[in-house]
């Protein structure tokens, strides 16, 4: 019987302790007792993936390069500064991990180094381990990579680790890694499954300017010109007031949308962008949509939206689906990119579909009638 409990543990790795970890680490605890008997749960897409509750998730592994993270266990790190989300589990259970020092690369701006240390990274003097190695000794099933916006090294070298590995990764940042031919192709040939890239959260602006741009296109009204602005306080925002990072984030987030149109638009009459950092306003994100378009006998129309969200609570309720869907394809022998919950997960997914036909696709392929 132990056997067969032991062999239900998802071992999960995570790159990356800041506010999206945080609150996954957190949603992990606050839904362990949830099981696949349970009638829907608020905040939960699925109590169980296959036979998978979240109870069954275990931390393996860990990684950041922040002095007030490294060495202190994954339960004690997800509460070190600069993270401010929101706290809904405040007693997290010692993990038994403790957070090593992964390499820096390119996943610090140069500019964060001019603000204050609560509000900015600290980085630790300690060398690097290596990630893959560490990776094989803990037995990890999936990689859960959180690394900063504009770190195209930092995010290729935890895909390059997860391969190494042997273990199922999921992508959350916009650095293109499963939705690359060439790096996609190297988890298929292995037979590694993944999910990317760049995580799309639960009721988030990239979710809900999709939906509206779905919703005009399927009622026959032209999209003339769009925006969605953001702007937030934490590290994430602070990170993106480097405009010279952003380049596959605009493009994630731009493409996301522009594939629910009826008509593409020019780049003049559609602008999706971080605007700004507002220190006080910490995790939680504000987002301004506007949509102008034209109706029957071509009579204007207009919404303008604010949504305003805790961010990384956001993305935690999505990241705890897709770290369960990789390892189901495990279990099946699936490898390369997940297709399906890529689609329904992920803002720039190596094939897009609307969220209505990536839903579909999710449910037929945790039922087993869909291979990817």
């Amino acid at each position: 019987m132990a056997e067969t409990n032991q062999k239900k543990k998802i071992r999960l790795a995570i790159a990356g302790i800041g506010n999206c970890c945080s609150s996954l680490v957190q949603g992990i605890e606050y839904y362990k007792n949830v099981g696949k008997n349970d009638e829907a749960v608020p905040g939960l897409m699925h109590n169980v993936v296959g036979d998978y509750a979240i109870g069954d998730i275990k931390i393996a592994a860990a990684f950041d390069v922040d002095k007030r993270k490294v060495g202190k266990d994954v339960a004690q790190a997800i509460f070190a500064l600069p993270n401010c989300t929101k706290v809904f589990c405040k007693n997290v259970a010692e993990t038994g991990v403790k957070v090593q020092m992964g390499p820096v690369l390119d996943g610090i701006a140069d500019h964060m180094k001019n603000y204050d240390e609560d509000k900015t990274f600290s980085v630790a003097n300690l060398d690097p381990v290596d990630v893959a190695q560490e990776l094989k000794k803990a037995e990890v099933d999936v990689l859960v990579s959180y690394m900063p916006v504009g770190s195209q090294k930092a995010a290729e070298y935890y895909a390059q680790a997860a391969l190494d590995a042997g273990c199922g990764f999921v992508n959350c940042m916009p650095v293109f890694i499963v939705s690359d031919p060439v790096l996609g192709d190297k988890f298929k040939e292995k037979n590694i499954p993944c999910i990317g890239d760049d995580i799309k959260s639960q009721i988030g602006a990239t979710i809900v300017h999709r939906t509206l741009s779905h919703l005009f296109a399927k009622r026959g009204v032209a999209v003339d010109r769009s925006y969605q602005l953001n702007f937030g306080g934490n590290t994430d925002f602070l990170n993106m007031l480097s405009r010279d990072r952003l380049k596959s984030k605009k493009i994630s987030k731009t493409e996301s949308v522009e594939s629910q149109l009826g008509k593409r638009l020019s780049y003049d009459n559609l602008h999706i962008g971080p605007s700004d950092w507002v220190p006080f306003l910490k995790d939680n994100k504000v987002c301004y949509i506007r949509m102008e378009g034209r109706k029957f006998g071509d009579v204007p129309v207009d919404i303008e939206l604010r949504l305003s969200v805790e961010d990384s609570p956001n993305s935690a309720g999505v990241v705890i689906d897709a770290l369960r869907m990789v390892k189901l394809a495990k279990d099946r022998g699936i490898g390369g990119p997940l297709l399906s919950p890529s689609a329904f997960f992920m803002k720039h997914p190596p094939v897009q579909f609307t969220d209505e036909q990536a839903y579909e696709m999710v449910e037929e392929f945790v039922a087993g009638k869909r291979e990817r």
